[in-house]
């Protein structure tokens, strides 16, 4: 026997595409350990032994030094074309 065919609605479809994209693009940002917030582009990020990652603001909170900085990008860093002249 035949299943009847699924329909779904466009404003669902639309919903259901961001919830996936967003929760895609929250999954690879870096969150403050301290004040769970995401740093803005330009910050430094500063990340301490046991691999906590704490923001420009929340970093003189901490007693040790990090054990790497750094700068936080946009998305498409590294994406540009270059043109390369001869």
């Amino acid at each position: 026997m035949a299943r009847p065919a699924q329909t779904i609605d466009e404003q669902d479809l639309e919903r259901a595409l961001l919830r996936k994209s967003v929760d895609t693009l929250a999954d690879r940002r870096d969150l403050c350990a301290d004040c769970n917030r995401t740093p803005l582009i330009g910050e430094s990020l500063h990340r301490y032994a046991g691999g906590v990652t704490v923001c420009e603001l929340c970093s003189p909170l901490r007693r040790g030094e990090p054990v790497e900085s750094e700068r936080v990008r946009h998305s498409e860093f590294g994406l540009t074309v270059r043109v390369h002249r001869a």
